[in-house]
């Protein structure tokens, strides 16, 4: 109820109404069933739109960070990434990684709609990057197809490090899912799960059209040289 009032009552219709969102491809997004939505990652905007632009419900695996703030403004965040379906995760790895496929897995046992963003975080300059096999190994275990979704323009009106966005228009382009079926039984293998993974990126990358860089975005991110001391 809390989710329902927040997209279509609260938030949605303001967000809307201030950003104008379009949307292709909503057709490909399958209308029961469980399933993956691998999405670009140029923006925190990209958790509050594709969720918004979607008839189903959906829920995506966000860092606990957002769930762990203090005071009101701590508060508030919280209560905002509940409310557009997101669900806490360790992103430190070992044991925290396989939690973080558990907490997916379970959500994909539902019958429901996960969205994951394979670089495993945002675009540091909006180019497309490697993915992270955790996506293919999920899709294999929980035998769902896998649909791509490539977000337009969210960097535009929230680039990282602006915590208010500007207005202007974004977009949400959704592709044909894509069918694993094929590698069933092999969630096991890491060859299978990188030519998995590689796949989705290819789809990405041909649906967006982005500039394709094969190595990590975190690892982008941390050759990045830190900010000149004040």
């Amino acid at each position: 109820m809390f989710y329902w009032l927040m997209k279509y009552v609260v938030i949605g219709p303001l967000v809307k109404a201030i950003f104008r969102p379009w949307i292709v491809g909503r057709r490909n997004i399958p209308t029961e069933g469980a399933a993956i939505l691998a999405s670009n990652h140029l923006s925190v905007s990209d958790s509050i739109f594709l969720p918004l632009m979607i008839d189903r419900p959906m829920s995506f695996l966000a860092k606990s960070d957002y769930f762990t703030g203090k005071g009101i403004r701590g508060w508030a965040t919280r209560m905002f990434m509940k409310a557009t379906g997101q669900l806490p995760i360790d992103r430190s790895g070992g044991k925290a990684s396989e939690a973080s496929l558990n907490t997916g897995l379970s959500v994909l046992g539902r019958g429901d709609l996960l969205g994951i963003y394979p670089e495993g975080t945002r675009s540091p300059d909006g180019r497309l990057y490697r993915g992270r096999t955790g996506i293919a190994r999920m899709a294999l275990e929980a035998h769902v197809p896998v649909v791509p979704v490539v977000m337009v323009d969210t960097d535009a009106i929230m680039p990282i490090g602006r915590s208010i966005p500007h207005v202007g228009r974004v977009g949400v382009v959704i592709g044909e899912p894509l069918d694993f079926s094929r590698f069933a039984g092999m969630e096991g293998d890491r060859y299978i799960l990188r030519s998995v993974t590689d796949e989705i990126m290819v789809a990405l990358q041909r649906l967006g059209e982005q500039t394709y860089d094969d190595v990590y975005a975190s690892t982008v991110k941390d050759r990045a040289p830190a900010p000149p001391a004040r």
